[in-house]
């Protein structure tokens, strides 16, 4: 029953996802202001709730009921989990970041010219900024890594109540973990097709166009997605996932405005890219280890 519960699920959630991208998403790309590009923004962030709503309707359709519904915090005996939610996201990608400058040393920019680039873009009259763009930049940095994880809760709630709250719980129970890291990060990526055709994370410039974004999306969501199913069935609870999923939009931008030209989108400095999400990648090797043995010492107990 689990097996048809996630099936039913993901196919309202494709669904209704497509049909709300096409009549409110779609015709809106083209714009020509600031305040538009916001309504844009707003619109493409009420998609992050489609997936809740379509754990409800799917809760609802087959009778399953609110038992076991992931929401419970469960902190006692996992507050290191907690931070390593809060905090994690940050470093790791500051880690990718790091290692991207590292090799591409002429893309670093100590003055935030991709940033400078962009506030001219917008009309901004750069002597208006209260202070130089990179202690600005810094600033937003810590600001974002104390609180992006609490300011973007209720619309990260929307994606982890269903990816990792209602999604992997059900596909772990049909599947062995690695097949099930690996499947539910690609459908979580495959979710974002119709924002990536817009130009949403990977622009729409770039060769092969849109289905290297595509693919690009369902890696990155892979490599992050291992880390948040970690969290998740770590603490029984999607409230871990919901703070680092926050923390990965607040800060996942902060490398791009350091570089010259806003660096690779498929390389980094962003975590999008191959290097930027470098320390996702190393940290998702010792946690799938760290849940196969799980997997195994609970089958040994079975047998």
């Amino acid at each position: 029953m689990s097996k048809k519960r996630c099936i039913i699920f993901l196919a309202l959630t494709f669904v209704l996802t497509w049909v709300y991208c096409l009549a409110f998403v779609y015709p809106y790309v083209e714009t020509s202001s600031a305040e538009e590009l916001s309504m844009l923004q707003l619109r493409i962030a009420a998609t992050m709730f489609i997936p809740a709503i379509c754990v409800v309707i799917t809760r609802l359709l087959t009778k399953e009921g609110f038992q076991n519904h992931m929401i419970k915090p469960n902190l006692k005996g996992n507050i290191k989990t907690y931070l390593l939610a809060y905090f994690g996201p940050s470093v790791l990608t500051l880690f990718g970041g790091v290692v991207f400058f590292l090799i591409f040393p002429n893309q670093f920019d100590i003055n935030c010219g991709y940033l400078l680039k962009s506030y001219e873009a917008l009309g901004v009259d750069l002597k208006t900024m209260p202070m130089p763009a990179n202690m600005l930049m810094l600033s937003q940095g810590i600001t974002a890594i104390l609180f992006g994880p609490i300011v973007n809760f209720v619309t990260c709630f929307g994606e982890e109540w269903a990816w990792r709250g209602y999604m992997v719980p059900k596909m772990a129970e049909n599947m062995k973990t690695v097949p099930m890291l690996l499947v539910s990060g690609v459908i979580w990526g495959l979710w974002h097709a119709p924002l990536t055709i817009v130009g949403h994370n990977y622009g729409m410039g770039y060769w092969g166009y849109p289905f290297t974004g595509i693919l690009a999306m369902c890696l990155f969501c892979t490599m992050i997605g291992i880390f948040m199913s970690y969290i998740t069935l770590k603490t029984k609870s999607c409230i871990p996932a919901v703070l680092a999923h926050g923390a990965i939009n607040a800060f996942a931008s902060i490398g791009i405005y350091f570089t010259k030209d806003g660096g690779n989108v498929f390389v980094g400095p962003a975590p999008t890219g191959v290097v930027g999400m470098i320390g996702f990648i190393v940290l998702d090797i010792f946690l799938v280890r760290a849940l196969m043995k799980q997997e195994n010492n609970t089958k040994v107990e079975i047998e």
